[in-house]
Order: structure tokens, then sequence, then C-alpha cells
């Protein structure tokens, strides 16, 4: 599969004029093990020459979990297995049950030291290429695809300046750099913010220590100016654009049309990549999940099975215009479930 004609990309590289890297997602008990086993799949497909590890970290049953949340199902395992996937496991230390997107930071220590790594959410296809984007993996960044979630704006209390400064400060940062100055002042995209459904670096323990420790004293012990805003679900999304910007990165150091574009699609859930998502992420879905020895464990997990194999997500694509779409994400989440095809 090619990407679309309006993303060209240079000749695939056979001599090693780019650095091979792994690819990394977390796989774990429930509707991730799903959503892994097709981001894998998606990659296998969409890139065939791709020549890093595809690797799966597990989080393993620890004090941390209530239940076990490691992959137990074999016929998952046998996918994966025939995917051509590493499974990786980590130790929850420091989050587990209590703040599950922490499994992205636990996870880095885990993986091959010094070598170049591209992380995604399991909620991800992969389209085209990926092996062929020029990723500078010494100026890392994050995912853009994102809204004004954090933080939380309060009458009378510190605006969006004087609380981000106010972390920046905590890590020795300097914010001025970070700022885009063609946002109006106290605009959330004024400032540096992503969402962490992908990011990269040259070695992921670099990255994950650090990530690890500015999370750790933002969830622990936050400036005044912040200690008032929830952490909860945010704490990732807070914490990376520190890690990111001490190490180099920026707003946007990719190819224009690569990740979030014709290379990858972070669809987030079902129902939402039918409703928001162009026809090549559906045709992507489509031809990825179609083989027999895919579907025949894909459609254990019920939303795959009724949106994906039963079509119904089709009835949710035809509630929207794609080019009209409602501008709050919970404004599209309502109307699907008013119709009853919520499904997570």
């Amino acid at each position: 599969m090619t990407s679309p004609a309006n993303a060209p990309l240079p000749p695939a590289d056979t001599h090693g004029d780019r650095p091979v890297f792994n690819v990394v997602a977390i796989a774990q008990n429930g509707r991730i093990m799903y959503e892994a086993a097709l981001f894998a799949a998606s990659l296998r497909h969409c890139d065939p020459d791709f020549a890093g590890r595809l690797i799966l970290a597990v989080p393993q049953a620890g004090e941390n979990w209530n239940n076990d949340p490691s992959v137990r199902d074999v016929d998952i395992l046998d996918l994966y297995k025939r995917l051509g996937v590493e499974i990786i496991p980590f130790e929850s230390k420091h989050f587990g049950q209590s703040y599950p997107y922490g499994n992205k930071i636990e996870a880095l220590m885990a993986l091959p030291k010094g070598e170049p790594f591209v992380f995604f959410d399991s909620d991800t296809l992969i389209m085209g290429p990926l092996s062929r984007v020029a990723f500078d993996f010494d100026r890392p960044c994050a995912s853009l695809k994102c809204e004004g979630t954090w933080p939380e704006i309060e009458l009378y209390g510190p605006g969006y300046y004087e609380s981000w400064k106010s972390l920046y400060d905590r890590f020795g940062l300097d914010i001025e750099p970070t700022i885009d100055h063609s946002q109006p002042e106290e605009y959330w995209k004024r400032f540096l913010y992503f969402n962490a459904g992908f990011f990269f670096y040259r070695c992921p323990h670099e990255f994950g220590a650090r990530f690890l420790e500015y999370a750790l004293e933002i969830r622990d012990n936050p400036p005044p100016q912040v200690a008032l805003q929830s952490f909860d679900p945010w704490l990732d999304q807070v914490a990376l654009p520190l890690v990111i910007h001490s190490f180099g990165g920026a707003r946007n150091t990719l190819p224009e049309d690569t990740l979030d574009g014709a290379i990858s699609c972070h669809y987030r859930t079902f129902p939402l990549l039918y409703a928001r998502e162009n026809d090549h992420v559906i045709e992507t879905l489509n031809t990825v999940a179609a083989p027999n020895w895919i579907k025949k464990v894909l459609k254990e997990y019920e939303p795959i099975k009724r949106l994906v194999y039963q079509n119904r997500g089709l009835k949710v694509r035809d509630m929207f215009d794609r080019n009209d779409l409602p501008r709050r994400e919970r404004t599209i989440r309502n109307r699907i479930r008013a119709e009853n095809l919520w499904m997570r």
C-alpha cells in the first residue's frame, strides 16, 4: 500500500542513510491487546520493509495493579508471534491501576538502551511506509492532535502563561523559546502542548528517565500556581512538552503530512474513527482487518466485531460530515451515544 499522492516520500533507503529504529506500543489485557494487534498488523501490511524491532511492552502483575494486566490470551499471543512482534514485559513501579497512562512512561526503561525508538499509542493505524519518514532522533516532538485540555483556567486564578512558566521554572527550563507568538496571548495553542499518541527520541532510557522524573515531580510536588489543577488524566501530556523541550525538541520536527497524516492515524476509539477520519483510514482498516487469520482473533473484541466486521461503523460515518465536524469531541461522542452506537 502506498501513501496518497499529496504526501511524497523519498525512495526507500537500502543503504543505511536513515537509522534503523524500533517501534513500540503498549499491550495490556482487554481492549488494548486487540488494538495493539491491529496496530502491528497495519505496520506489517503498510510497511513491509520495516527493518527495526516491533515491540509490544506489556505491564506485569504487581502491587500497583488490582488485576493482572499482562496479555495471557493464547490466540492474541499467537497472532503477535505471526506478526513478528517482540513482547517485552515491564514492572509498574510508580503508576499502574491508579494511572494506566503511566505505562508509556515506565515501559521506556525496558526497551533496548541506546536504540532510536518511536512510541505509538496502541489505538493507532499505520497507513504508509513509516520506515521512510525522516525522523530527527536528536530533536524529538510528539502529536499535535489535541485539544486545550490543560490547564483549566479559573476566574482570578493563574493564566496559561503563569501556569506553564511555573513548570518550566521548576525544571530549570526557559519557556520563551517554546511560545508560539502567532497565537493570541493566553490562548492554549500559544504554549507547547502535545497528545502523547506518539513521540520519539534517540534513546528510550534517556527519555524515559526524564519523563518519569518530571511526571513524578509534577504529581507529587507541583508548583503553587498549578497545585489545584487536575493531573488525571493529563499528567503525561503536562510532562511531555517539558521533556521534549529539555532534549532540544520542538513543536514539530517531522516532515509535513507524515505522522498524524498520510503515515499514521491515532483514532482513539473505533466510533471516533468512523466519525472523523478520512476514507483512506477506513480503507486501511478494512484491508488490514480482512485476512481470516487476523479476523478470527479481532472479532472477539465486540467493538471491532460490530463496527468493522458487521459494518455498523458505517452508520456512525453517515451521521457526520467530515468537512463540517462539531468543534468539540464531546459533541461527537454524545451524538453517537444517542444512537446507541458508542462502543469502547
